[in-house]
């Protein structure tokens, strides 16, 4: 199974747009956990993706050859590397 995390912020408009984007190439179907890295008790994830975010995080979970999440792209929607994810699934 496919899931995707999307680090955000509440008053990122790229954010936003990748969101979008995201539930357009992938579906509806496809989960996405969205965490806004400002809120309280993220601070290693603020320290980490502060200056880059949206970032998008896959997931393959509960297959044998569970693989670690993997950062596909950050600012834009990269279709070309989701594509290539989720092909893969």
């Amino acid at each position: 199974m496919i899931h995707f995390i999307l680090y955000s912020r509440s008053y990122c408009h790229l954010c936003d747009d990748m969101l979008s984007a995201l539930k357009t190439l992938a579906g509806e179907e496809v989960p996405v956990t969205v965490i806004d890295i400002d809120d309280e008790g993220n601070e290693a994830l603020l320290a980490r993706y502060d200056e880059l975010v949206p970032v998008l995080i896959g997931q393959r979970v509960g297959q044998p050859d569970d693989q670690p999440d993997q950062q596909l792209c950050h600012y834009f929607l990269n279709e070309n590397t989701v594509r290539d994810f989720l092909s893969k699934a």
